[in-house]
């Protein structure tokens, strides 16, 4: 199969469906650098670690690391988004499904980053995917099972284990730190914080960059003639396009989500940031290598409220809580049924 960025080009020019399927990915890597990316870098800005241009561009640039260092390692993340579905039928019918799924996440995330809200693009991609794939398919047959035990696998991981492995990390940093000066200590941590995001940074861009790159992928097998794109190698150009993007998603549009993840839910000290950042990059790094598809935003939102329970737990603002909440519950049926209706009239009309 011709993986090159040549062939690629030529399948976009040429083809309506596969242009409008690629620009609609290249969408949803934009908004997931918009909205998911800047949790990443929240809490480092909330304690004036860093200012909030500078940690912005830190975090494109170490989303941009992720996205290539990581994959090139170990690309388990992208198998599993890629052998999570199987569309079917004629590629033609499954390019117009993998749109509806698309422009469903396309909505689904312009619509929380305008109020504001911090979804999740790894959850809403799934939701998307499955609910077109069940569309096209007529049923569940296009749905693997085996690989969606792994998506419940992260949907616990990236909230009960984010949760405590915040509160335990800031634990133990406070007892480390017991019988140290404050004044000295901040300064310290001002400056691993800084080092905390970055680590976060790059495995945001580690963990979601291989899902989108996944999607990309399958666009690539499905214009080949392919049905999945199980066995196919990911080439360098496609991890240097999306790294580009999530980057460039992460510059323009992250300050809403900053400002609701590390400035409204917890005030956090300097050492508490650098808790929920370690204890948040290190429950992604374990989830990746075993090719768990977790959502970035769930882990650290989780990972900072792990870390106001340190204190007590009125220090979290549950009114913040409470939007995101309903916002990751309404995401998977939400996005599900946009996918599934979507693609229905996608394939009426096209």
């Amino acid at each position: 199969m011709d993986l090159s960025f040549s062939f690629f080009w030529q399948q976009v020019t040429s083809s309506p469906a596969v242009m409008i399927t690629v620009f609609l990915t290249l969408c949803v890597i934009f908004l997931n650098g918009c909205t998911d990316a800047p949790n990443a870098i929240a809490t480092c800005v909330s304690t004036r670690s860093l200012n909030v241009d500078a940690a912005i561009i830190m975090a494109a640039v170490c989303n941009f690391a992720g996205v290539f260092v990581m994959t090139m390692v170990n690309s388990t993340v992208a198998a599993t988004i890629t052998n999570m579905v199987n569309f079917g039928g004629h590629s033609d019918q499954a390019l117009v499904a993998l749109s509806a799924a698309l422009f469903s996440i396309v909505v689904w995330s312009a619509l929380a980053w305008y109020f504001g809200i911090p979804t999740s693009e790894s959850h809403s991609l799934i939701a998307g995917l499955s609910g077109a794939a069940i569309a096209l398919q007529g049923g569940l047959s296009g749905i693997n099972g085996a690989e969606w035990v792994k998506v419940l696998y992260g949907l616990v991981l990236s909230t009960v284990i984010g949760f405590f492995s915040g509160y335990f990390v800031c634990k133990l940093v406070a007892w480390l730190c017991r019988n140290m000066d404050r004044r000295r200590t901040d300064g310290f941590f001002r400056h691993a914080q800084v080092g905390g995001a970055a680590a976060m940074a790059f495995m945001h861009g580690a963990q979601d960059g291989q899902k989108f790159m996944g999607v990309l992928l399958l666009v690539i097998c499905l214009s080949n003639g392919r049905e999945n794109a199980s066995g196919v190698g990911m080439p360098v150009w496609l991890l240097l396009l999306c790294s580009l993007v999530i980057g460039i998603g992460t510059s323009a549009g992250g300050k809403k989500i900053i400002k609701s993840v590390g400035m409204d839910m917890v005030r956090l000290e300097k050492y508490q940031g650098f808790s929920a950042d370690i204890a948040g990059a290190l429950c992604i790094l374990v989830s990746t290598v075993f090719g768990i598809p977790v959502s970035t935003t769930h882990t650290k939102t989780t990972a900072i409220m792990g870390v106001g329970a340190v204190k007590r737990l009125s220090a979290i603002n549950f009114k913040v809580v409470q939007d995101m909440a309903l916002t990751w519950l309404l995401n998977f049926p939400g996005c599900g049924l946009i996918g599934f209706f979507m693609a229905k009239l996608f394939m009426v009309l096209f």
